[in-house]
């Protein structure tokens, strides 16, 4: 019995860690597309600022993706750890 509870424990961690890998790309999709927009509506409301936007959100949107690209790496341990 203590067997199976421990086989119970190790399987919900592992999914659990699926859930959250998940959940950290969909963070990531839903932030960049945020600032995508948000780039965007700035530069249409000051078309001579749209360098120093477009280099600020390239800059923004590799920084989210480095956090999501952390967070699925932790989740994929934690899963096969």
């Amino acid at each position: 019995m203590e067997f199976l509870n421990q086989l119970m424990a190790v399987e919900m961690g592992q999914g659990l860690a699926g859930i959250g890998a998940g959940i950290a790309a969909v963070g990531a999709g839903l932030g960049v597309g945020r600032i995508g927009g948000s780039a965007l509506e700035g530069m249409a409301r000051q078309p001579e600022a749209s360098g120093d936007l477009r280099a600020s959100m390239i800059v923004a949107a590799a920084l989210v993706e480095g956090v999501a690209l952390f967070a699925v790496i932790v989740c994929l341990l934690v899963a096969l750890g």
